[in-house]
């Protein structure tokens, strides 16, 4: 090992004494600030970055709550705690709107119990009979076509929110052609287990709310938008009053 030239020691605790008088406690209290206040624009970054414009709140138009709280005696597992406030708005480029509204909608089901899919994406959230359409039982699932290629970037939907039900095994995936073969992309799985045959997902199960539940696709490229289900805690029937889809057409 070199040894240090003469009168290097003296140096370095110079420098050292002149770093220790420049970061004070008052400096290290402004930058911690400073750090706290970047904190939700760092994590938009990433669309700021990939998307180069503005961001802006997607339109998101809620329906009318049909029950007060949330019951805390749901006994599912890996249950997502509710909130407790109304969701932040989501960030997205400006010119990100509703492009599922009145598509063509397809089901696995092809004679529902009650309503038609196209309910579906017919802009109809109240939730009230009528409002939904109600599939079998096992998993089931419905498939959006967006009619050509956009950039996704949130799903919103909501099963059932006349009460507070938790619906099992949800999975939400992307794709390029209708039969989820070419370029199938899962943006959402609460399948724990894997009894959808979808892949094990790490997502959480949560409670239905007006609110709906809004999975960020960060941009993807996509055509078709498909949403499963295996039933709720209340019965094995599947249901959904609509699902929103913000995006754009793709470059």
């Amino acid at each position: 090992m070199t040894p240090f030239a003469p009168g290097a020691n003296n140096a370095i605790i110079t420098r050292m004494n002149r770093l220790n008088r420049l970061i004070t406690p008052a400096t290290l209290v402004s930058l911690f600030s400073l750090w706290l206040a970047a904190g939700p624009a760092l994590a938009q970054a990433p669309a700021k970055a990939s998307t180069g414009g503005k961001l802006v709140p997607i339109p998101i138009q809620l329906p009318k709550p049909m029950f007060e709280g949330t019951p805390t005696n749901l006994t599912v597992p890996n249950l997502q705690k509710p909130l407790g406030r109304p969701r932040d708005p989501f960030l997205a480029p400006a010119g990100v709107v509703n492009v599922a509204k009145g598509k063509p909608v397809t089901s696995s089901d092809s004679e529902p119990v009650i309503g038609e899919v196209e309910q579906v994406t017919d802009g109809d959230k109240k939730g009230a009979e009528g409002s939904f359409v109600e599939l079998g039982p096992s998993v089931q699932h419905v498939t959006i076509d967006l009619g050509a290629a956009h950039e996704v970037y949130a799903v919103l939907f909501w099963h059932f929110h006349k009460s507070a039900r938790v619906y099992m095994d949800v999975v939400v995936q992307l794709a390029d052609d209708a039969g989820f073969t070419r370029n199938v992309r899962t943006i959402f799985n609460n399948d724990h287990d894997n009894t959808s045959k979808l892949g094990a997902g790490t997502d959480m199960n949560y409670v239905e709310t007006s609110e709906g539940k809004l999975v960020d696709a960060k941009g993807a490229r996509a055509r078709y938008v498909r949403l499963y289900s295996k039933g709720n805690n209340a019965n094995d029937l599947n249901h959904y009053v609509e699902v929103e889809v913000f995006g754009r057409p793709a470059k």
